[in-house]
């Protein structure tokens, strides 16, 4: 992603130490793997949802309990729009309607995300039987909107799908009702369920998840995130403005068939106190002749 920046007013959750399952060794599945059963949007479904880990334990926030959940918003990507991941502290006796609206607002930390919802809410989001039913307020999102292309009816989909597995921690399908019947979300039909698409076709092919947007940071830090590189390289930068002031690479552990952590130690010691961008990049093995790598930018504040 470009280096297209605002600095936020509400800042992510603090650091997390959160295990990134899903995208490396996956550990014992919280729910069946789909196999490759088609989705209700025609796409294979044989890779396991992203977000497998735990949630953090209720932390107690003025008067109210909160807890850490991921929300699934839109980025741009030579690949065209995608699916960029942000965890974020939502109260702790509803986390599923918290995280959604979160997500349908697009009230992303980062200024470079985005939603494909606009104009509206969700009426109710629960999880019962082994499905998630989520109902809307009215019929405003059955259809596509002017504008919105096939492409971006089904990543909004899987937008709405990635993000409330992540945070029941549950591979279950998503059915969407209007006045409690089954009907379509953006065109699309969810009567049958609607299960998580394959992450190479619906997820950025980088994303950081440490250092947070607007993050203050001194002498070494850690970044870690995902990625799908080649080779596993995933290189970085420290720029300010246009100018490139440190750059390395880490090595993430795979990236033929889905997203893997990476991390490594960041050395910001010798540079001088202020704003800067800390980006994540795929490698480009093109050399420049193909498209160009996916980035994603976190802002940071050199202490």
């Amino acid at each position: 992603m470009t280096a297209r920046k605002r600095f936020p007013t509400l800042l992510a959750a603090g650091a997390l130490a959160l295990t990134l399952a899903g995208c490396g060794d996956d550990p014992e599945p919280v729910a069946g793997d789909p196999g490759s059963e088609e989705t209700s949007e025609g796409t294979p479904t044989d890779e396991p949802t992203e977000p497998t880990e735990p949630t953090s334990p209720a932390e107690t926030g003025g008067t109210a309990e909160m807890t850490t959940v991921p929300v699934y918003f839109v980025g741009e990507t030579p690949q065209g729009p995608k699916l960029f991941r942000e965890f974020r502290k939502v109260e702790a006796d509803n986390p599923l309607e918290e995280a959604a609206a979160l997500m349908t607002a697009g009230d992303a930390a980062d200024g470079d995300y985005r939603t494909l919802y606009s104009g509206g809410s969700l009426a109710s989001v629960e999880y019962a039987d082994g499905s998630f039913v989520v109902g809307l307020a009215d019929a405003g999102w059955t259809k596509r909107g002017q504008g919105m292309s096939a492409y971006d009816a089904k990543l909004a989909v899987q937008q709405l799908v990635y993000t409330l597995q992540g945070v029941q921690q549950e591979r279950a399908p998503v059915v969407v009702q209007l006045d409690g019947s089954p009907t379509t979300l953006f065109g699309i039909n969810t009567s049958a369920g609607v299960k998580e698409a394959k992450q190479l076709d619906v997820l950025g092919l980088v994303n950081v998840t440490t250092p947070e947007e607007g993050q203050e940071v001194g002498g070494k830090f850690t970044a870690e995130g995902v990625a799908s590189s080649f080779e596993a390289t995933v290189p970085w930068q420290i720029r300010q403005g246009e100018t490139v002031v440190k750059e390395g690479f880490a090595t993430a552990g795979g990236w033929v068939d889905k997203l893997y952590p990476w991390q490594t130690e960041v050395d910001v010691s010798g540079l001088e106190p202020g704003e800067y961008a800390f980006v994540a990049m795929t490698d480009d093995p093109s050399g420049g002749e193909g498209p160009g790598p996916t980035e994603d930018t976190k802002t940071i504040i050199v202490k």
